[in-house]
């Protein structure tokens, strides 16, 4: 039975967005699909807190999952609600300017290709770069 979809009550947004953390993880699965690990590595964090946070996001209906053998992706659902969909793509968008985020954006181009990077890293699956159509 397919389940419907309601739109995301404003409060839920905000409180989702209210966490420098989920911003962050947020900032880096804008335009992409990413694995667990990949957030780990980038943002220093260990795998439960981040897991934690994903698991909010997802509760609020802002991002989805999908698991492929052992590893766990992550990326932005749309959004039902025009409001929400507005107040997020223009977060995303401010997120984009910040020196900080910018930084965490350059770490996961470095982290993908790095020779330095962990063998557990070279075996975890590389983020897809979703097709604007599919955000």
């Amino acid at each position: 039975m397919a389940r419907t979809r309601r739109p995301l009550p404003l409060d839920l947004l905000f409180r989702a967005l209210a966490d420098r953390t989920r911003l962050r993880l947020l900032n880096l699965i804008a335009d992409r699909e990413i694995c667990v690990c990949y957030f780990v590595e980038i943002l220093g964090i260990s795998q439960p807190k981040i897991s934690r946070h994903l698991a909010y996001l997802r509760k609020a209906g802002i991002v989805a999952s999908r698991r492929q053998g052992r590893w766990m992706h992550y990326r932005l659902c749309a959004l039902q609600d025009a409001a929400a969909t507005g107040i997020l793509k223009e977060t995303l968008a401010h997120l984009r300017k910040m020196r900080g985020m910018q930084a965490d954006l350059e770490k996961i181009e470095a982290t993908c290709c790095s020779p330095s990077t962990s063998t557990e890293m070279r075996r975890a699956p590389q983020p897809l770069i979703l097709p604007a159509a599919a955000q």
